[in-house]
């Protein structure tokens, strides 16, 4: 089992929250604060990045939903969760909705995609990480991450620097594990079976995952929503509250739910 750094937050039901590559779970800070007024928040570092174990070989993005299932079946008791993952944690959602369904009251993939053709910009990455570090392409990824505009302000100026310091502290070969691993991802066909509630979260000047990859996504899971927002790559950041009222509003439309009774209570 992987060691994962978790924090717990709030009280009421389970939200998830996984975060993106080069990130860890203060990517998740504003959103967080917000969640925590109604539910029982759990953000975590997955494997590789922040607090969490650092793993070596090779890594499947299979291998981070089976991360996440396990945290869920650990510190939820048995309740199904929202999980809402963004980027990279939008790949482990979609791996978690086919794998382990009875484990999750709804899905929310945020910025993130479902197979990329292209692979050379990902080899392009990781030989540069493993030639320079990652302090080497930190830059580029601050810039695709913000809108100019957002990163132009007092707020973003903090945001830009927490990005980048944490990317810069990032296990290189722990990184270039988790960025083979977002590039061989191909949801295509399991995401047909996806029977879990979705909610999609496309941003509008998203340079990494554009919009067209999220209308994918849609297109192929039965019953999808889209949802728009105004920002770069990392919509939950730039606009944490817009980010937040999606989620609710989406929460608040699911159909009622009969939680499982504890044992002791039975």
């Amino acid at each position: 089992m992987t060691r994962l750094n978790v924090v717990r937050e709030g009280q009421g039901p389970f939200v998830v929250l996984s975060h993106a590559l080069g990130c860890d779970l203060h990517m998740w800070d504003g959103v967080a604060a917000l969640l925590a007024r109604a539910h029982t928040v759990l953000r975590y570092d997955h494997r590789n990045h922040g607090g969490s174990a650092v793993e070596s070989g090779p890594l499947r993005i299979e291998q981070l939903a089976e991360d996440a299932a396990e945290l869920i079946a650990r510190e939820a008791g048995g309740e199904p969760v929202h999980f809402v993952g963004l980027s990279m944690g939008g790949m482990t959602a979609q791996a978690l909705a086919v794998r382990r369904p009875e484990l999750l009251r709804s899905v929310v993939i945020a910025n993130s995609a479902a197979h990329y053709p292209d692979q050379s910009p990902w080899r392009a990455r990781t030989e540069t990480v493993a030639g320079q570090g990652v302090a080497a392409i930190a830059p580029g990824a601050v810039a695709r991450w913000l809108t100019p505009a957002f990163a132009a302000t007092a707020e973003g100026r903090v945001a830009a620097q927490a990005l980048h310091d944490t990317l810069v502290a990032t296990d290189p070969e722990g990184y270039i594990a988790s960025c083979q691993a977002v590039a061989a991802i191909d949801f295509r066909d399991s995401n047909r079976r996806i029977a879990v509630p979705t909610l999609v979260i496309a941003g509008t000047q998203d340079e990494a995952t554009p919009p067209a990859m999220s209308e994918a996504m849609v297109a192929a899971i039965p019953g999808a929503r889209l949802a728009t927002i105004e920002g770069a790559h990392l919509s939950a950041v730039e606009r944490p509250a817009e980010f937040t009222e999606k989620l609710i509003d989406f929460w608040r439309n699911l159909p009622p739910v009969d939680f499982p009774t504890p044992a002791a209570a039975r």
